[in-house]
């Protein structure tokens, strides 16, 4: 569950609001063990979501970095041959 949290710091473009409340809508999964909460939990699990959203945002906003932004494409191209390594295959 939690493999689809993405470092967020140091990119070039910076991570979007939706980037942010994905990572942190998996985070609250992860803690909560809920992919989806029941109706009585629904509004904790919503609360907690955006907190942590908006703790994020702030963390990614403050933080700071001598080395230059990393590119989205090349990070990704890494991954998929990391991947293709690991797994053995070629994702496309």
């Amino acid at each position: 569950m939690c493999r689809n949290i993405k470092t967020l710091f140091n990119f070039d473009p910076p991570a979007t609001e939706y980037e942010v409340q994905a990572a942190a809508l998996q985070f609250v999964r992860k803690l909560s063990g809920f992919q989806k909460p029941s109706k009585a939990n629904e509004a904790a699990f919503e609360q907690a979501v955006e907190e942590v959203t908006v703790a994020a945002q702030k963390l990614l906003t403050s933080l700071v970095s001598n080395a230059e932004p990393k590119n989205r494409e090349v990070e990704m191209e890494r991954a998929r041959a990391r991947n293709a390594k690991r797994f053995g295959t070629q994702s496309s």
